[in-house]
């Protein structure tokens, strides 16, 4: 990429927001075209499912705030309909055609559909977007009946605590043994045990059967013969790949699009994909592509998106994090590194945390309360899961004769080298906190904590 050339960014999430600062800092002069579906800004969405649901903040209270100025042209409230590689062109609404010479892929995903479920119905809501939230507080206004959550992993679990701390009665509704199982049977049974303080009703090993609709209410008859009466209904199963709009592109969409372990979409010239959306190998832990859906690993890898575009394909780094998340439920912390799904069996490692092990190699922890432990084990992961040496597929080189004019692949090289990245660090404005086990970071705290350990 060189100045005067134009970058689109489709998807106007954190993602999004976040490799365009990027590219800013590392003196990307040319221009920026950023083009989002929903009709805001970027905002903090970890805070749909508890501030924004209580009512402790307001939409305008969640706007996350560039570090840099991005001096982008925003699309609100367009969708991106087709993209054409070949031409180098994304598609919008009416026919309209937005050229690009690099792209940044960061549509995130949506949420799951139920099958059965009556979307139709106002009373029956997912939980992704700031609308969401506002009409979910809208149905919950309309009556003091019971309010139920479909889905026990996390943005279930952050739904059903924030109910209780506003003195509603609400059921978790999960097909597994308990709440958010697959991070060990350690935190599911502290969770449970959380829920169950708080008076929060769980309905475990069970699914909705049948939907019964009155004008009053909803009733849920659940596979476990159970009868539940609710207001209103979350939808909380997981989420798929926002990458319909890719189909006919060209590129892997078979779950988020394939990439290269650079981020580089396979199949597509100058596209790069970040956040949920993307599929890669992350070398540290083995060359199979797979999606990471995490707040922390959206900004990481957007940066990283946004520096391999500038240094182009033949200089690009493998993108190679350690994933971290968090959540708080209730007054409690979880915690979480590495890669706890990969795990084929568990072991303790201290009071609280769980480690995950894959053919007797330690790849994931997970902690309830353990601050000051997982600080520790991020640590030890890190150390134990190195980053293994990449060497790039060399493309051909095009021979051209005396006369020939080069062309544009062998004209020169990308205005940014790897090395010219390194040297131009990412710095944040604000100093960095001091770490100690009584801290509550949030996700982009812990991007200021340097490794987030």
């Amino acid at each position: 990429m060189s100045d005067g050339d134009r970058i689109v960014i489709v998807g106007a999430g954190v993602a999004g927001l976040r490799s365009a600062e990027r590219l800013r800092e590392l003196g990307f002069d040319g221009e920026i075209v950023i083009v989002g579906d929903e009709r805001r800004r970027p905002y903090h969405r970890p805070m749909v499912s508890k501030q924004l649901v209580t009512g402790q903040l307001r939409p305008m209270d969640v706007e996350l705030k560039p570090y840099v100025d991005v001096d982008a042209h925003w699309r609100f409230g367009a969708r991106a309909t087709h993209l054409d590689t070949s031409q180098r062109v994304v598609h919008l609404p009416g026919k309209e055609e937005l050229w690009y010479d690099g792209l940044i892929i960061a549509t995130g995903v949506v949420p799951r559909h139920l099958p059965g479920a009556p979307r139709h119905d106002p009373r029956v809501r997912v939980l992704r977007t700031v609308e969401d939230a506002v009409s979910l507080r809208r149905a919950l206004t309309a009556s003091n009946k019971p309010a139920v959550v479909i889905g026990s992993g996390l943005i279930g679990c952050e739904f059903a605590a924030s109910m209780r701390t506003l003195g509603r009665d609400v059921t978790l509704v999960g097909h597994a043994k308990a709440p958010l199982y697959r991070f060990g049977p350690r935190v599911a049974e502290a969770v449970t045990e959380t829920h169950e303080k708080h008076r929060a009703s769980l309905a475990m090993n069970s699914e909705v059967r049948h939907w019964i609709s009155t004008k009053d209410a909803f009733g849920l008859h659940l596979t476990n013969n159970q009868l539940i009466v609710a207001s209103c209904v979350v939808l909380a199963i997981g989420s798929v790949p926002a990458v319909d709009w890719l189909r006919g592109s060209g590129l892997d969409i078979s779950d988020g699009v394939l990439c290269e372990p650079t981020l580089f979409a396979e199949g597509a010239e100058d596209v790069v994909v970040a956040g949920d959306a993307a599929r890669w190998p992350n070398l540290r832990f083995d060359e199979t592509p797979r999606r990471v859906e995490h707040w922390l690993n959206a900004v990481e890898s957007a940066r990283a998106a946004a520096e391999n575009l500038m240094a182009g394909r033949r200089l690009a780094k493998p993108f190679t994090p350690l994933p971290r998340a968090w959540s708080s439920i209730y007054e409690h912390r979880l915690q979480m590194a590495g890669m706890p799904a990969l795990g084929e069996d568990t072991v303790a490692l201290a009071d609280g945390v769980t480690g995950f092990v894959r053919g007797g190699r330690l790849i994931g922890a997970a902690s309830w309360d353990k601050p000051r432990a997982m600080l520790h084990w991020t640590a030890e992961l890190e150390r134990r899961l190195p980053v293994p040496e990449y060497t790039p597929v060399a493309e051909p080189a095009a021979e051209l004769s005396p006369t020939a004019e080069p062309s544009l692949e062998t004209e020169a090289l990308p205005m940014l080298s790897a090395q010219a990245a390194e040297q131009q660090p990412y710095v944040p404005t604000e100093a960095l906190p001091e770490l100690s086990e009584d801290m509550m970071f949030s996700d982009e705290e812990w991007l200021r904590v340097g490794q987030g350990v």
